[in-house]
């Protein structure tokens, strides 16, 4: 395969964009629209956290074959892959819609309609993120020429995630359904206009048996397996302290509810800022010493954050800050070595989206088991939201700060064990 010339700014804008509405509307999805049911139509919050959990998992399991679907349709072309996103682009705007604007009315029938609605919403999502990734990943190209695609795409998904967390504040929430249906049709309209994947290395595999690979290949690559590994237990360290942020602000810290637009902001916009840096860094000492780096970070820095008290809002909103240029290395250095670790396995071009596919369902394994994991933690241990006994938030700092830290050390020795070590 031939080296890819380098990313331009504009190329790499216009592959990246769609990660801004994909980030965009997994937010109101994951925070607004609990909220929103339960307040506008009082709908029960038990029932519908059953349907939100039940409709993850279902969306979970079909990754994995989304995934191999997505391979399929890049063997014929990637234009026919873009048709395919345009159908499912049009879904997901439906989807999104019909959730906050739902045609039924009583609770019983709006629990229906949203697991319906949410069944076409995440698995339109799901399709675009998979497709959208592995078109990245077939790109190819050295360390760097890797990191910087995937930079564009996770660094315009975090531009998503701070407008979508201001939008539905600001600008009510029709208003937001407007933004983000222009954002989705911009993204597909560029991403037709975005670097192909060369077609040597899709289409002219399609008759090869390498094309007819299983959804259970990636799991029979051992080198996928490690990264796999990594990949989990440095995701749960990440998650857990996402689950309880707000739990540590208001009890731990007693800081004010204004102040936590400023937490939240800090933590996204650093992460974004650092994202060149760490694209240089990547250029002078390779994808895993840097994502090395960036887990000793996030370690310091949970481990001062163990220490802070009442009152100490200025100190924590320097380790929402450090945490966020940590989180840089998160964003950008898994998905790049997984694109690599595609090629070297001869995959290129013929299996991505499988690899995508068991990717991003262990990302939603993450977020699953972190809040299923910590808050019966928490709850096990002697804590209760609105606790202030000395007890009560010594068990909460170990489960935001210290068991967090403990996961990302070894994350860290994973890494350097499984790749580091053995790498020549």
């Amino acid at each position: 395969m031939t080296k890819p010339a380098a990313l331009s700014p504009l190329d790499g804008f216009r592959y990246g964009w769609m990660g801004f509405p994909l980030a965009f509307v997994a937010l109101p999805l994951y925070v607004v629209l609990p909220n929103h049911y339960a307040k506008a139509f009082g709908v029960p919050l038990a029932a519908l956290g059953g349907v939100l959990l039940l409709a993850r998992l279902l969306d979970a399991l079909m990754d994995p074959l989304l995934g191999r679907w997505s391979d399929q349709l890049f063997q014929r072309s990637p234009k026919t892959v873009l048709h395919r996103a345009a159908i499912a682009c049009v879904l997901l705007g439906g989807g999104f819609y019909l959730l906050f604007f739902p045609m039924v009315s009583g609770p019983h029938a709006l629990l229906w309609w949203a697991a319906a609605a949410l069944m076409v919403t995440y698995l339109a999502y799901s399709f675009l993120s998979i497709s959208h990734q592995s078109w990245g990943a077939m790109l190819g190209g050295d360390e760097t020429y890797r990191s910087r695609v995937v930079a564009w795409r996770e660094g315009l998904g975090l531009a998503g995630v701070v407008t979508a967390s201001i939008s539905p504040v600001a600008l009510g929430l029709p208003a937001t359904t407007a933004l983000f249906f222009i954002a989705i049709v911009v993204g597909w309209s560029y991403w037709t206009r975005a670097p192909r994947p060369p077609v040597t290395s899709a289409a002219a595999h399609s008759g090869s048996p390498a094309a007819q690979h299983s959804v259970w290949r990636p799991l029979a690559r051992r080198d996928f397996r490690a990264l796999l590994a990594v990949f989990v237990v440095n995701g749960i360290a990440s998650a857990i302290p996402a689950t309880l942020i707000l739990f540590f602000v208001q009890d731990r810290l007693q800081a004010p509810p204004a102040h936590e637009p400023l937490f939240l902001g800090s933590y996204f916009v650093c992460a974004a800022l650092a994202i060149p840096l760490w694209l240089k860094l990547v250029a002078r000492i390779g994808l895993v010493r840097t994502w090395l780096c960036g887990m000793g970070l996030s370690i310091a820095v949970f481990v001062f954050a163990s220490g802070l008290g009442a009152g100490d809002t200025v100190p924590f909103v320097v380790v929402c800050a450090l945490s966020g240029v940590a989180l840089g290395t998160d964003l950008t250095i898994p998905g790049a070595l997984l694109a690599g670790l595609i090629a070297r396995q001869g995959d290129q071009g013929q299996a991505e989206g499988a690899y995508f596919g068991w990717w991003n369902f262990v990302t939603k394994l993450n977020l699953a088991l972190a809040a299923g994991v910590a808050l019966p933690a928490l709850a096990w241990w002697g804590y209760s939201p609105g606790a202030r006994d000395a007890a009560a938030l010594e068990t909460l700092t170990f489960a935001y700060c210290l068991l967090p830290c403990a996961l990302k050390a070894a994350a860290a020795a994973l890494l350097y064990t499984l790749f580091l070590r053995r790498s020549p």
